[in-house]
Formats: C-alpha cells, sequence, structure tokens
C-alpha cells in the first residue's frame, strides 16, 4: 500500500502562484509515475502532470508553460508549482501515484481557488 499527503491547496488571486506538495509513505519502493490530477465541480478528473521514475513529465496542453512538476530527490514527494494561475485552475488536487505493478493509489485531494 501507499499513502498520499498533500499540502499547499488555498485561495489565490488570478496571476498569482500556489504550489502543490505530496508525501507518499508505505512501500515506496514499488511508485514509478507520481502526479498531479484535478476535478472541478461538474466535472470530471483530469490530468495536470506526471513525472515518471525515470525523470518524464507530461502536461495538460491547458498547464504548459504555466506548470511545473518536480519529484524530490528521494523519489517519494512530488510538487506542483502552479503560476499565472487562472479562475479555470480552481479544482479540487489530487495527488497520485502508480506503482510498477500498475496499481494506483491517491491522495485525499486539497482545494485550490482562484479568484478573478
Amino acid at each position: 500500500q501507499v499513502q498520499l499527503v498533500e499540502s499547499g491547496g488555498g485561495l489565490v488571486q488570478a496571476g498569482g502562484s500556489l504550489r502543490l506538495s505530496c508525501a507518499a509513505s508505505g512501500m515506496i519502493f514499488n511508485i514509478n509515475v507520481m502526479g498531479w490530477y484535478r476535478q472541478a465541480p461538474g466535472k470530471a478528473r483530469e490530468l495536470v502532470a506526471t513525472s515518471s521514475s525515470g525523470g518524464s513529465t507530461n502536461y495538460a496542453d491547458s498547464v504548459k508553460g504555466r506548470f511545473t512538476i518536480s519529484r524530490g530527490n528521494a523519489k517519494n514527494t512530488v510538487h506542483l508549482q502552479m503560476n499565472s494561475l487562472k479562475p479555470e485552475d480552481t479544482a479540487v488536487y489530487y495527488c497520485a501515484a502508480e506503482t510498477y505493478g500498475s496499481r494506483w493509489f491517491w491522495g485525499q485531494g486539497t482545494q485550490v481557488t482562484v479568484s478573478s
């Protein structure tokens, strides 16, 4: 099992920045990909960004150039630096981890609210 704990959400004005962090515990040696997904009210959960243990990253088109994902040296933490935030970025952001066996684990979510 893998446990994920997020931190760093909050309220920010449009154009501002926030940094989300997620720490994994448990069977962390099994983790391959870590990333962030988000879900806005009335919408499906969507990919924001992912980072593999090999260093490759993947971003949703809507956040490219504004958000940056990074992994900690110990590979069991992942961060999301969000700049130039827009009201449409408002959502609950979930940390996710995929193991080498293709099992997915999810954090509880952290609210990000961007006011116009």
